[in-house]
């Protein structure tokens, strides 16, 4: 393997950024990084290349390079901040407690923020972050196109013609994991309110119900209500909430991640809650750095840690109610798949191993390195196509060990790169792999 540290960086087609933008890196988080490698075997593109650039410590070691104006904010230094699947397992190896996910945010900022005083930045890259995913009725229009092009049989058709072959091979495998998603009448039945049947609610909830999720996975969101209004919630699916900025904060956007957390702060100020729950870990870890996103504006950092305060996993807040009598024995061979950002992001491990064993008929093994990255992260398996499938084919080898009938995991990223892995292997014919609330909701 290549462990050389790497050379400086130089191209001189690019230059650094201002002074005013280096500023944004913070020195006394960088410079805590001890070099001492804990990281290095939890990094998932470290494991696959053996290269130092590829790992936390030296990514860490080119941003201080750059926060020193030594180095340029090139394309290399580019490719390496996105090279990271920002999974954060290296935050859990760290002794020295490097929170390298704001770090790695940071850098990916000051490359687009360079990226756009240049105007280099892609058109597409406008749509996707300013015209979709600031606008919720947007994403729902997409979802809606989605359904009907399934409804029509395209979908069908593409695949037994090869024209999907004619999309980008990333879209062309991952099309193969998207199942049918709700159709518009089905989305507008929706109760907004759910209530338990058999018990006064003990608690009134907030349904953070995302956006991908909630077009993709809106069955999920609906199993997820009726989970917690078994446990005795009373769930609200608050109106005109927004995507909650994980998407725009990894990708270097972090003016778009703080407009959409103000969002959805006001709308859930008003909606009077006790708890915001959501399902998705990638989601939760971002609601719950709301605080940190407003450093440098104090009034609003008192009210997005009034948020986060209030902000639970489904999981979390499920094992800390009393357990739910389940009614279905499902006699099934489970495993799970941590998603990284709730379990080195959250520190939600225990809660959903402890809610799989609780189901009757459930036989739980663990997987070897269950809380390694799958490889999904976000859009990563779209932008680094290549890397997130060996990466996949990796998980899938462990997956094949402990001989499941189902894998189990907690965020819509995970659940649809564990669907691409099942079909890639080959296993569709003995294994299915769903959301912990979707197994929860079967065995009600």
């Amino acid at each position: 393997m290549n462990m050389e540290p790497n050379k400086q960086i130089s191209n001189p087609d690019c230059s650094t950024a201002g002074v005013s933008l280096l500023n944004k890196f913070d020195m006394n988080e960088i410079m805590n990084c001890m070099q001492c490698g804990f990281c290095l075997p939890s990094c998932p593109t470290y494991r696959q290349t053996g290269k130092e650039v590829a790992s936390p410590r030296g990514r860490i070691a080119l941003m201080k390079g750059v926060a020193q104006e030594a180095l340029q904010v090139n394309h290399e230094f580019e490719n390496n901040m996105y090279l990271c699947l920002g999974c954060r397992a290296c935050e859990t190896a760290c002794p020295a407690g490097v929170p390298y996910g704001s770090l790695v945010e940071t850098a990916r900022e000051v490359v687009e923020t360079n990226k756009k005083e240049q105007s280099k930045s892609p058109f597409i890259r406008d749509i996707v972050f300013n015209k979709i995913f600031k606008h919720p009725k947007r994403i729902d229009t997409l979802g809606t196109a989605l359904w009907a092009a399934q409804a029509a049989g395209l979908q069908t058709l593409a695949d037994k013609t090869g024209l999907v072959n004619m999309l980008p091979r990333p879209m062309a495998e991952m099309q193969k994991a998207v199942e049918k998603v709700a159709s518009p009448a089905e989305r507008k039945k929706r109760q907004k309110i759910v209530k338990p049947a058999d018990q006064p609610a003990k608690l009134r909830i907030g349904m953070f119900k995302g956006c991908i999720m909630d077009v993709m996975f809106y069955e999920t969101n609906q199993a997820t209500s009726r989970v917690l209004a078994k446990a005795g919630c009373e769930v609200i699916f608050v109106d005109d909430q927004a995507c909650c900025g994980a998407l725009h904060a990894h990708s270097g956007e972090k003016d778009g991640a703080v407009e959409l957390a103000k969002r959805n702060i006001e709308v859930f100020e008003k909606a009077d809650v006790d708890f915001i729950v959501n399902n998705a870990g990638g989601c939760g870890a971002a609601l719950k750095e709301y605080h940190h996103w407003f450093h440098d504006d104090p009034e609003w950092k008192e009210r997005a840690m009034a948020f986060v305060t209030k902000t639970r996993d489904a999981n979390e807040l499920l094992t800390e109610l009393p357990q739910i009598e389940f009614k279905n024995s499902l006699d099934v061979r489970v495993t799970y798949q941590d998603s990284c950002h709730l379990a080195h992001g959250q520190g939600v491990r225990n809660q959903p191993r402890q809610l799989i064993r609780s189901v009757p008929g459930v036989e739980y093994v663990e997987m070897i390195n269950a809380d390694s990255c799958c490889g999904s992260a976000g859009i990563y398996n779209i932008t680094n196509f290549d890397m997130s499938m060996r990466i996949l084919d990796d998980k899938m080898e462990n997956v094949k060990k402990t001989k499941a009938h189902l894998i189990v995991t907690s965020n819509p990223g995970c659940l649809l790169q564990m669907k691409q892995g099942i079909i890639r292997a080959g296993m569709q014919d003995e294994m299915e792999a769903i959301h912990i609330m979707d197994l929860l909701d079967r065995a009600l």
